[in-house]
């Protein structure tokens, strides 16, 4: 437990290392920052040194960063020597304040999954303003968890959070938990699947009320059988079919609750209509239905808190698009440009590619694989391409990928080079690609991989190709 005048070392100065370091001291305790970084204002940033220097004598615990991996010479010393490695999730939830309006801290909505946590947790924060909260999205997206945690004016939290969150995260209890889904990713990080998976888990673990699943996902299925719940808390399951008593679901365009509705055992209780997302429709006028389930997760973990049906159809209504997720950017020679930069993983470009008609897609993809493999999306997702163009430092797993199970498909490769000519290089090469295929509508960047390869995150690998687009449509 932190507690006044500990000495904490605070390992990654990143956003939420900074703000972790800020609350600590404001609250009396002894704080040194460690970055790897030499131009981060650290006051360490050689980790063998600090070690040879007897550095961690001088600590009772470690504050670190997502971004520092569990195999860092750090954070083994640290546990070597027994010194408690908490994560700053853990930090928000043990100096969680009182609420202003009374009745303790804010409870906690929290979402992980391989794809869909920041549009589910927008959706959810949307829905709970909507039922009159002053409720925010924290965590993995929008401001440090650990300050909207010692916040007393706010009311609930949606939390968005990572496996590597989750990784040193060991007392939370979320009034409400969700995994929207388990596919391969950040395998470098975890170690494995088996690894990835179980962090993910963590999040239902002392869950109050609710722990919310994939219906269409074993994975998340048995990792809330497998968990460690709070007496009570039940089991819903989001489906994008008609739900079960104990789910929620999609009956023709209506979205429904069978989890909670006082007459779920015998009616559907109706919460939406996917009117109510036309504004997240894609190209094509339709809604994707990987919004449809993210909509329902967060329905869910909504009701789970006691909103009013009425305020999930409000909350939906008043969500807009996030940027770089199926943005379209431009219109050239009646081909439409799309940014989905945020899918930086095969699940997420799988779902992406899925949004468009057969033989219609010049695909820009790849990036950092992080170990990833590619067969399975290529394979399931063949028939919508039309060309493909191959950007970032990981290209021979989609290429391979894409000559065994789409060797019918005309593909160009970008070789790297500096960042600021990546993009232009690969939208005229997409637009070469559409002007000789049969009948293209869509340059898709759906990379399936990171993009610290050679960009300095997602949104600036979207920006830049919504620069390119510009470029040659001539717009500001």
């Amino acid at each position: 437990m932190t507690q006044l005048g500990a000495r904490v070392l605070v390992a990654g100065l990143g956003v939420s290392g900074r703000a972790a370091a800020r609350v600590l001291a404001e609250r009396g305790a002894s704080v040194t920052t460690y970055d790897d970084r030499p131009d981060a204002a650290a006051d360490e940033h050689d980790a063998a040194d600090f070690l040879a220097r007897g550095g961690l004598a001088q600590v009772d615990q470690v504050v670190t960063s997502p971004g520092l991996f569990p195999g860092h010479p750090l954070l083994r010393a640290a546990a070597t020597r027994g010194i408690e490695v908490v994560s700053e999730v853990e930090l928000a939830w043990r100096l969680r304040v009182d609420r202003s309006s009374g009745g303790g801290p804010a409870p906690w909505l929290a979402v992980t999954g391989t794809n869909g946590k920041t549009t589910t947790v927008g959706m959810l924060a949307s829905i709970l303003v909507a039922d009159g909260e002053n409720a925010v999205a924290v965590g993995n997206v929008g401001d440090p968890l650990v300050l909207a945690a010692t916040d007393p004016s706010l009311d609930v939290l949606a939390v968005e959070l990572s496996s590597f969150q989750l990784h040193h995260t060991v007392s939370m209890s979320a009034q409400a938990a969700a995994v929207l889904n388990v596919a391969p990713d950040h395998i470098d990080w975890h170690g494995s699947l088996e690894a990835y998976a179980a962090d993910k888990g963590r999040v239902f673990s002392r869950a109050q009320v609710a722990c919310v699943y994939n219906a269409a996902d074993p994975v998340t299925r048995r990792l809330v059988e497998e968990a460690d719940v709070v007496d009570g808390a039940v089991a819903i399951g989001f489906t994008l079919d008609t739900p079960s008593v104990g789910q929620v679901g999609l009956v023709e365009h209506v979205l429904v609750d069978r989890g909670f509705a006082p007459l779920r055992h015998t009616h559907a209780a109706e919460l939406a209509t996917l009117d109510d997302l036309a504004q997240l429709a894609g190209p094509n006028g339709e809604v994707p239905p990987h919004v449809v389930a993210n909509a329902l997760a967060a329905a869910a973990l909504a009701l789970a808190h006691g909103v009013e049906p009425r305020a999930v159809r409000d909350g939906l209504r008043a969500f807009g698009p996030g940027a770089h997720r199926i943005s379209t950017v431009g219109v050239v020679d009646g081909v439409s440009y799309v940014d989905d930069s945020k899918a930086t993983n095969a699940h997420a470009a799988s779902a992406s590619l899925a949004a468009f008609p057969a033989g219609s897609v010049v695909w820009i993809a790849g990036g950092l694989a992080k170990g990833a493999t590619f067969d399975e999306l290529v394979e399931r997702r063949a028939d919508r391409l039309a060309g493909a163009v191959l950007i970032g430092v990981d290209r021979a797993p989609l290429r391979d990928a894409l000559s065994r199970h789409a060797p019918q498909v005309p593909v160009i490769e970008v070789e790297p080079g500096e960042t600021g000519q990546v993009m232009p290089l690969a939208v005229a090469a997409a637009r070469r690609l559409a002007a000789d295929a049969p009948a293209p509508s869509t340059v898709l960047l759906a990379p399936a991989c990171a993009s610290m390869d050679q960009f300095v995150s997602y949104a600036d690998r979207g920006n830049r190709f919504a620069a390119a687009v510009r470029d040659l449509t001539g717009a500001p």
